[in-house]
């Protein structure tokens, strides 16, 4: 599979796991902005859209009093020799945009079948954060409604 297409199925990836609305991620201690009480260093909105927009990848860790999320490698169906890794930072306590900072990694198998770092579309990273904020804009409009 071309590098293209394993983009294209990692954002149609992102876009289903926007389409499901439900979390069982709590957006608790936050004021209604979504701005960190006591005890949470980072914005509720953010962090919990992080953790949506990027669910179809196994979590490594997450650290919500650092705003850091690390995810295992992911390997696209039918891609067998390409792999993705993201980690996510969520900057502060404001739902700002830039308060949200990507890095996606790529690794390709070799020809001696070991896995080597690879570039990364630059878009990639952009769509990404674009898809964090929109979500967390939404998880906003949802506790607005409630």
């Amino acid at each position: 599979m071309g590098s293209r297409s394993v983009i294209a199925v990692l954002l149609l990836s992102l876009l289903a796991g926007l389409s499901g609305c439900g979390s069982s991620h709590s957006a608790s201690g936050v004021s209604g902005s979504g701005e960190a009480k006591a005890g949470v260093g980072v914005n509720a909105y953010l962090w919990r859209a992080a953790l949506d927009t990027l669910s179809f990848m196994p979590l490594a860790s997450a650290d919500p009093f650092a705003g850091v999320i690390v995810t295992d490698w992911w390997q696209p169906q039918g891609s067998p020799d390409e792999r993705f890794r993201a980690t996510v930072y969520v900057l502060g306590t404001q739902l700002r945009s830039d308060g949200i900072r990507v890095t996606i990694f790529r690794q390709v198998r070799n020809e001696n079948g070991q896995w080597v770092d690879a570039p990364v579309n630059r878009t990639v990273t952009g769509d990404i954060e674009n898809k964090v904020l929109a979500r967390a804009r939404e998880l906003r409009a949802e506790e607005a409604r409630s």
